[in-house]
């Protein structure tokens, strides 16, 4: 695996990087050798926060986690990722689709914890019109909703903005690749 590791207002330690790889190092079965594992550390007064993205073929898995302990958040990290390594192995087994970067012992490892099946229990349609993302940062704050899913009218495709943490907005626009 290629760690590709940086950090925002802290100096990545010869100790922080070898904890990362030794942490980050037991997820290697599920991935080929050439994966790329990106690291994002950072420091914002007292939370020490990192950021792991792995794009594996169509889909990133990706987590954040922070606490008071850089040390911390590194295990933290890494259990999420693994969970999510799980599900998504469950997923890919059940839908036959073998074709992806990982290695085979990925396939044949027992696992007994059980997974969580994906069921939609609730469909929602409703007309959309089209709106500047400003103004669906707004309806979204009169739905009192997290997340507002709208036809931008800029560029007639559908987007979504959502509310961050630090009381900011982001904007989702679709890719395709």
């Amino acid at each position: 695996m290629n760690y590709i590791i940086s950090g925002k207002n802290i100096d990545v330690t010869p100790g922080l990087k070898q904890t990362i790889e030794k942490k980050l190092g037991k997820l290697e079965r599920y991935f080929t050798p050439e994966t790329d594992i990106v690291v994002t550390l950072s420091v914002e007064k007292e939370r020490q926060k990192i950021e792991v993205t792995i794009p594996v073929k169509g889909t990133i898995i990706r987590s954040e986690q922070e606490s008071n302990d850089m040390y911390v958040s590194i295990d933290l990290v890494e259990e999420v990722i693994e969970r999510q390594l799980r599900k998504y192995k469950t997923k890919l087994i059940a839908k036959h689709q073998e074709d992806v970067p990982f290695s085979t012992g990925f396939f044949e490892e027992e696992d007994d914890t059980p997974e969580e099946e994906v069921k939609i229990i609730r469909t929602k349609r409703f007309g959309i019109k089209p709106m500047y993302p400003e103004d669906a940062c707004i309806q979204m704050e009169l739905l009192g909703h997290n997340f507002f899913v709208f036809c931008n009218a800029e560029t007639d495709e559908v987007n979504v903005v959502y509310r961050r943490k630090n009381n900011t907005y982001g904007l989702i626009e679709p890719e395709f690749q």
